[in-house]
């Protein structure tokens, strides 16, 4: 595991993403989802959090190819591609850390089912001579700014090319 960042953005820099007109905002603000057992503050909360990590990666060249990419009951938050590799990024959000840092959320299970769709995913609309990878995005809304701990290669999963 590799832990490409850990940055903490002000409250002013979150307050301004939620208003940017660039075109993957407008895509993630518009999103209606309704995912079952989820309330509508958790579903705001990831939408606010996959927004965040969105924007993160985008600063540090990576192209968002997809958000939500669904498979039967299954989604990928996020799916990035830079220099001919593409990952997979669980985004996790909180606004506190007492039940442990986002990023340990990605249990076994998890990673088994974004295994699943990322096979769908590549089967699909992989090319050849791309790299896959999973990554996971933990982001923390505080009273003090939003934390971003983005881990590379969080995982692995077999039978992926």
């Amino acid at each position: 595991m590799v832990m490409l960042g850990d940055d903490v953005l002000p409250p002013s820099v979150v307050a301004l993403e939620r208003h940017a007109s660039q075109p993957i905002d407008a895509a993630l603000s518009g999103a209606k989802y309704s995912l079952a057992g989820m309330s509508a503050a958790r579903q705001s909360l990831g939408l606010e959090g996959e927004r965040v990590a969105a924007r993160w990666l985008r600063t540090r060249g990576w192209r968002i190819v997809a958000h939500r990419f669904r498979s039967g009951r299954r989604d990928i938050d996020l799916v990035v591609e830079r220099a001919g590799t593409v990952a997979f990024v669980e985004v996790k959000a909180r606004r506190a850390d007492c039940h442990g840092d986002p990023v340990e959320a990605v249990n076994w299970r998890k990673q088994r089912e974004l295994g699943r769709s990322a096979a769908v995913w590549v089967e699909r609309h992989g090319s050849p001579g791309l790299a896959y990878r999973f990554d996971v995005i933990g982001v923390l809304f505080t009273p003090a700014g939003v934390r971003v701990r983005h881990v590379e290669q969080a995982f692995s999963v077999q039978n992926l090319p």
